[in-house]
């Protein structure tokens, strides 16, 4: 019934419609129908009756979003070409439903697919992490004063942490601000496909607000339990002369209340990402380093309450001194100041100062080869009364580090229980931890460096055969420089399966993109228009000839054309006389135009024609082949488009049988044309030209000169037809 209002609510407010009584009786709003003078329908007691049915402004227009605009009723009619087909009023109410369902009381709604959505999340995710390694900091923030032997926060230190935590703190905030808006994957939409996005505002809210990893657990990990750690509880313990020992332990548990859910947050996080776009990051090399940063915080976490462990141990020995010592008493193991920046202290009490300077203190509790016995916290002595910051950070991180790689083989642990646990613990998170992250890494770098291990595997195999076979020296070095050749062009990437994977579509963009502009370089196919151009890049494969390769003979079969890409190849042409004409081919030109006569001779012949000269490549070269059974498919399929008078000028032009054959027509003419302007001269040295009534007529010159030129003209067009052929191409 709510949605059925809705729907009402939101088709009152839509203009009248001409010609449409069928969707008011539906509603079953008739209104009286009459005809104005030019033919016009409208309805006017309909129209009245619907407006009386507007929705106040009220409250509920805040919630709905209602503009003046919308709500402002249309007393203009519309043309019969706006109001198309029965279903024309339906989609208009549901775009306005769906307008008002995209934006409530956040704003609109976010698209978690768009690019700034993406780089907003990786930005978190990288702030997050930065976190991770900020919230162990904290515990870095108590040390003891060496001069009285107490314990106080470090007020420096704690300040810094503190500014950094803030600002994780508010990246936090603006996620949960996002989060609020952000449309997410319907769980009903994920039995079949990848899942719907919910764009509803208040469903999006309601579900973020109510569900478990949403707003209670994004506003848990970001509660400053540490903050009031340092600032408020521990200063007031210390202040109290209480229980001074139990500090460290009460801070080590405050830290891991919310550490410990805030790295289960984290990963939540990333799940909730990856279960829209699939991916965050995307690349290798990110997960290398998200990786490696992740056994590097275990490593610091590690550290930092491996610390914490040691300041308590110190803290136990200080008291039992204390106790030991009559003069000193219970409140000296507590600084008069609780948070003091670089251990600065009033010394107004003597006896503190005694305390402080005694031998039991210095020689037990402050020295790691006294009677104390600290096991594996012997490296913490000379570093809790440190006023390094960043010696206290790198020292215990080293310490992690080294634990966590070594699986504890490094501890030697004493009689102690919870020292006995915590290297328990230690070594089984690094047996973990290394399996799962460095095991990561690992996949990482194998994944990198796999196709080259592939190439020298297949080198080696290349290697054995070819010495099995015994195959010439000359032999060898060519396919070892194709074989380099083509690990310098490809990188060991089977472009041919990945692109066959693709759907179909996507597998013609990407030949497209690839080949378009090195198809158009060739002037034959630049005269052709997109179609033939889309179907001639679908079929064109790579190839690779290395430097001075034979890739054609004469006479052999053309079982492809060729377009040059990268490189030159030398076209040799031998006449029957011995001689032999050279012609270079670079990038954007082509050969085995042979072809195209054999593709446009009818009827068709099976018997692909022979190569009229030799290809050799001069370097390098890179071309891409178009074989034979493709180019009779584009040329059956797209005849016409070869009827072009321009096109045919180009194809000849271009082609290395046309430029040798022209080159040979255009030798035979000018040497015809030199022979005859040399007779001509010797007749007229000689006198054998008109000049009166004695000399011959000049028809009879004429016809005697033509015919001994006649004869020596075809006795010179028969040679030249013999050693190079007219080529013949079908393109008329």
């Amino acid at each position: 019934m709510m949605r059925l209002c809705s729907k009402l609510r939101a088709l009152l407010r839509m203009p009248l419609l001409p010609g449409s009584t069928w969707t008011i009786m539906k509603m079953g709003l008739k209104g009286k129908k009459h005809t104005q003078a030019g033919g016009t329908r409208s309805y006017s007691s309909g129209f009245s009756m619907w407006s009386k049915l507007q929705p106040k402004r009220t409250k509920s227009r805040d919630y709905y979003n209602y503009s003046d605009e919308e709500s402002t009723s249309y007393s203009g009619e519309l043309s019969h070409s706006q109001f198309n087909g029965p279903f024309s009023m339906h989609e208009v109410a549901k775009g306005e439903t769906q307008k008002i369902q995209n934006r409530w009381l956040f704003g609109n709604v976010l698209d978690p697919q768009s690019k700034s959505i993406k780089r907003i999340n990786r930005i978190f995710l990288l702030t997050s992490s930065l976190g991770m390694f900020i919230d162990p900091l904290f515990l870095y923030t108590i040390t003891i004063n060496s001069k009285l032997a107490c314990l106080h926060v470090d007020q420096g230190f704690a300040t810094a942490v503190t500014v950094l935590r803030s600002l994780v703190d508010a990246m936090y905030l603006w996620h949960i601000w996002l989060q609020l808006k952000l449309a997410y994957v319907s769980k009903q939409s994920l039995v079949l496909g990848g899942g719907e996005l919910v764009w509803d505002a208040r469903d999006i809210a309601m579900h973020y607000l109510f569900a478990f990893e949403g707003f209670i657990f994004d506003l848990f990990v970001i509660l400053p339990i540490p903050q009031v750690m340092i600032w408020i509880i521990v200063p007031s313990i210390i202040s109290k002369q209480g229980a001074i020992t139990s500090i460290m332990p009460y801070m080590l548990a405050g830290f891991l209340f919310q550490y410990i859910p805030k790295v289960l947050h984290l990963f939540l996080v990333v799940q909730r990402m990856q279960r829209v776009t699939g991916y965050v990051f995307g690349t290798a090399w990110w997960g290398f380093a998200l990786n490696l940063f992740c056994y590097i915080v275990a490593a610091h976490v590690a550290g930092s309450c491996w610390y914490t462990l040691g300041l308590e141990r110190m803290e136990q020995c200080l008291e039992k001194q204390c106790a030991l010592t009559p003069s000193c008493s219970i409140d000296y193991v507590g600084c008069p100041k609780p948070v003091s920046f670089l251990g600065k202290q009033p010394y107004t009490n003597s006896a503190f100062l005694a305390w402080g300077a005694s031998s039991n203190v210095v020689d037990i509790c402050f020295s790691q080869d006294g009677s104390m016995v600290w096991g594996i916290y012997n490296w913490v002595v000379p570093l809790v009364t440190d006023t390094n910051g960043f010696q206290k950070i790198i020292l215990p991180l080293f310490w992690g580090i080294m634990t966590l790689s070594s699986f504890g083989n490094a501890l030697t642990p004493s009689n102690h229980l919870v020292e006995a646990i915590f290297c328990v613990l230690v070594v089984t998170c690094g047996l973990l931890l290394f399996t799962m992250l460095i095991g990561n890494i690992q996949v990482f770098l194998h994944s990198y460096t796999s196709r080259k291990e592939a190439m020298q595997l297949q080198m080696r195999d290349l290697e054995w055969w070819m010495r099995r076979r015994q195959l010439p020296t000359r032999v060898r070095q060519r396919v070892r420089q194709f074989e380099r050749q083509k690990w310098a062009a490809t990188r060991g990437v089977d472009e041919a399966a990945m692109v066959s994977e693709l759907p179909e579509v996507l597998r013609r963009d990407i030949k497209r993109h690839l080949c378009v502009d090195l198809v158009r370089q060739v002037p034959l196919f630049d005269q052709m228009d997109d179609l033939v151009v889309n179907q001639i890049c679908e079929r064109l494969k790579p190839m690779l000839f290395v430097k001075r390769e034979t890739v054609v003979n004469a006479g052999d079969p053309v079982l492809r054309m060729m377009f040059v890409v990268r490189g030159f190849i030398q076209s040799e042409y031998r006449m029957k006389n011995g001689n032999t004409s050279c012609c270079v081919l670079g990038p954007g030109t082509f050969c085995g135009d042979e072809l195209l006569s054999w593709c446009f001779k009818k009827p068709p012949v099976q018997r692909f024609p022979p190569s009229t000269c030799t290809l050799r490549t001069l370097s390098n070269c890179e071309v891409f082949g178009f074989e034979a059974d493709d180019l009779r498919y584009i040329t059956e399929h797209f005849r016409y488009k070869f009827a072009n008078e321009k096109l045919k000028n180009t194809a000849r032009y271009y082609s290395s049988n046309w430029r040798t054959w022209a080159a040979v027509t255009v030798q035979l003419a000018w040497r015809r044309f030199k022979k005859q302007r040399d007779e001509r001269k010797e007749r007229e040295k000689s006198g054998l030209l008109y000049t009166g009534l004695n000399n011959p007529a000049p028809e009879e010159v004429t016809q005697r000169t033509s015919l001994g030129m006649t004869e020596k003209d075809r006795l010179r067009l028969y040679t030249a037809m013999i050693t190079s052929p007219k080529p013949q191409d079908h393109l008329e």
